[in-house]
Order: C-alpha cells, then structure tokens, then sequence
C-alpha cells in the first residue's frame, strides 16, 4: 500500500507542484491510516491452542499443528510467529493468514530436536491488521507446549536378534541346564554325561529307565540398571558422550530383559536421584525406559559412589542382576568406588559397563611419526591402567564389559544372554 501512495505522489508530481503533490500524498496516507485503524480487527475473539506435548526421537521430525480460531464477528487478516528453543530445529517460524468469522486455520511446524529432553515453547507474537496492512495491533499468547525428544535407539535393529537368540538358547536349556536356582521343566531319559544329581530316585523307581529332571532358567528376576550421571559420563566418546553410549545399551539390554520375562529398574545417579524407574516388565518397559532417560544429562559433579551403592542395596531386596555403567578411570575406582563395593556384591551379582573411546585404542595403534609415538605411548598407559582397574574388579567377583560405543550396546546384550543361557540369570 505505501508503493501505491507513492505511485500516486508521483503522478500528481508532473501536473502539480511538488509541495501539493507531498501535501496530497500526506492527506492520502493519513487518511487511510486512520480507516485502518478504525477498521483493524479486534483480536479478543481469537482463540490459539495445540498439542500439549509432542513426543520424538533424538535426530528425527515431527509436525506440530498450532489451530486458530476466529469466534469473532469479522475477517482477521494477520500473521504469527512461533518461538521454539534453538535446539529443536524449527523449520518455519513465520505464518500469514486471513481468517473470516467463526472459522478455523491450521499452521504447521516441523520440529527436529537435536538433543535429548523437553523443550518448552515461548509465547506466541500475534498481529492483526487493518484492511490496508497499514496498521496491526500486537500481541503475545502463552500457549503451552513441550516437544520431548527420546533417545535415538539406534540399535532397536539388533533388538529382534537378540530375542530370537534369547528365545533359542530358553528352548535349548530345558535339556542343557539342571541344578539348583532353575525352575522345573519335565522329566526325560538319562543319558550318558548328565549330572548323577539330577536323577529323580522316585521317578526312576516307577520306571524301566533311568529319569532325569530337566530346568529352565528362572524368570522373572531382578535386574537394576545403575547409570553415573558424574561428571565423567560428559566426555565425549566417539559422536557422543559417555552417557549417550550408557543410554544405548541400557535401551536395548531392557528391551532384551523384558522378553526374557525379567523385572527391570532404572536409577540414574551423581550425588542424588536424577531419574528413578522402580520395577517393571512386560511391554511397558521399553516405552518407561525411553521417556525416562529422555532428560537425564551429565552433571558436573564426582559421583558419590559410597551413596550410590547404598542406594542400589536398598531398591534390590533379593538377589538379581546390578549392571552399572560408569567410566573405568583408575583414581575414581581406587578412591571411591573399590572401598564401597563390597556390601553390593556379597548381594548381588555385578556387572560394570564402560565405554572405549575410540580416540585413545587408535593413538595407541599409530606409530607413524616421532608424535605419533608419544601420543601411543600415552595412550598405551591409560589403556593399562583401565586393563588393571578391570583385573582388579573381575578378581573381586564383577563382570566387566567395556567396548567402543558402536559396539557397547551389543556386547552388552551378549553377557547378558551368556548369563541366562549358563542359568546365571
């Protein structure tokens, strides 16, 4: 509109003299201003709303739909902008529209959160104008909303192999497990290497043969996930942090736990309780697992592991399965996790899981320059120290699994299945 007065100025120019070609211009522009203003739409009629929550996994997209309503007497011409952290990744923060009475307009806007958590949006900048588009009235609305970003999972592919291996080695032990601490399965002929232990006299007398009595492990046991949300679980290994490669093979050793019929809890610590999961299983674990660990992030401080020991104890009533990921830095475990250990595992069964960087296992293996060699050098000793810390904790009673992060996650889930399959678990 303000080109078109303009345009008009310019015309009157050639057959006028400029001051009345400025003056006419001026009357115009102000004329106009005025029947926008008097004409501009009232906005209290105008109601906003969307999703209260949006739910996503880490890296990828989801569309969240913001609805306008007019429940006014008249057309409102007008545009928005929508505010989301930076982190989501928004794709389109700028809306026009024209909306006539009692009718409802649909804006959309795709969300990629970049990282993991909850992400609240900010308030909502609405402006109306007149039929001009010379004069808008501005305003803010708080709508709430949340995106919550879960984590990616990429080794959900690994998770239906797994249970088909679970599946086959729950079917091959009614024959290869017998002894104390299995459930009972059925009865069968003995044959030559079977465990003298697992006749069954009673059977047998009432028999031509010799019978045996079969077992399947026992299901439905304890299994505690322990996550160090210290400040160790902040450094960066390979793509990701520490605790992002923890959070991963916590997704899929859970996924793998909950079809083998176990219990499952979740407790994330430093010097307090960040996330807490109490026992599930079933179908609803995977989803618990996801949505719980969506917001936990490092913090940066040294992990009471005396505290975290005592909390672990307290939430495992009988004997299961302790899995706590943590980094296997030589000071920490000498310092504070070895003194506090013990009273954990004269109850439970413990499994420790770190993390290789990548960075340091190929130092150690580059030899092709004079720097290169001291970097080798460096990084041969820091893999030696955590090769001692590993010594040190196996010889105490605790299994150990530590690999680079692409492959934690699956080695993860092989002990574990190694556990089940030897009627550990």
């Amino acid at each position: 509109m303000a080109a078109t007065i303009a345009a008009v100025c310019f015309g009157i120019a050639f057959v006028l003299p400029a001051w009345a070609a400025i003056t006419i211009g001026l009357v115009l522009l102000v004329a106009l201003v005025a029947v926008d203003t008097l004409r501009i739409a009232q906005i209290d009629g105008v109601e906003l709303s969307r999703d209260a929550m949006t739910v996503v996994r880490q890296g990828n997209s989801a569309t969240v739909t913001l609805s306008v309503t007019n429940t006014g007497a008249v057309t409102i011409k007008g545009e928005l902008w929508e505010d989301w952290p930076e982190s989501v990744q928004q794709s389109v923060h700028h809306h026009r529209f024209t909306l006539a009475p009692n009718t409802v307009v649909r804006v959309r806007t795709t969300l990629t959160p970049s990282q993991r958590g909850d992400r609240d949006a900010g308030p909502i900048t609405f402006r109306s104008f007149g039929p001009f588009g010379l004069v808008g009235w501005q305003f803010k609305y708080l709508v709430p909303a949340t995106v919550r970003a879960l984590p990616p999972f990429r080794t959900e592919k690994q998770l239906r192999s797994k249970v088909k291996l679970l599946q086959h080695l729950e079917g091959r032990s009614l024959t290869d497990i017998r002894g104390a601490g299995s459930e009972f399965d059925s009865y069968r002929e003995y044959v030559v290497g079977d465990d003298v232990r697992a006749i069954d006299w009673r059977a047998t007398a009432r028999s031509n043969d010799v019978i045996v009595k079969t077992w399947r492990p026992e299901r439905n046991r304890s299994v505690l996930l322990l996550l160090d949300t210290g400040r160790t679980s902040a450094a960066m290994v390979g793509d990701g942090t520490r605790l992002d490669a923890s959070i991963e093979a916590a997704l899929l050793l859970g996924g793998i736990a909950a079809e083998a019929g176990d219990t499952v809890s979740l407790l994330a610590f430093d010097r307090e309780i960040r996330a807490e999961i109490r026992g599930t299983s079933g179908p609803r674990l995977q989803s618990r697992l996801m949505h719980g660990l969506s917001s936990v992030v490092p913090r940066p401080v040294d992990t009471d592991c005396a505290a975290m020991v005592r909390a672990a104890i307290s939430r495992t009533p009988r004997r299961g399965l302790v899995v706590w990921f943590t980094a296997l830095d030589g000071a920490m475990i000498e310092e504070n996790l070895l003194p506090a250990l013990p009273p954990l595992l004269n109850r439970q069964r413990v499994m420790f899981v770190s993390v290789v960087d990548p960075h340091i296992a190929d130092a150690a293996a580059d030899r092709g320059s004079l720097d290169d060699i001291y970097k080798a050098a460096a990084a041969e000793s820091v893999l030696a120290e955590r090769a001692l810390v590993q010594t040190t904790l196996r010889r105490k009673g605790a299994k150990v699994v530590s690999a680079r992060p692409e492959l934690l996650a699956s080695a993860l889930a092989d002990e574990y299945l190694d556990l089940k399959q030897t009627a550990q678990m």
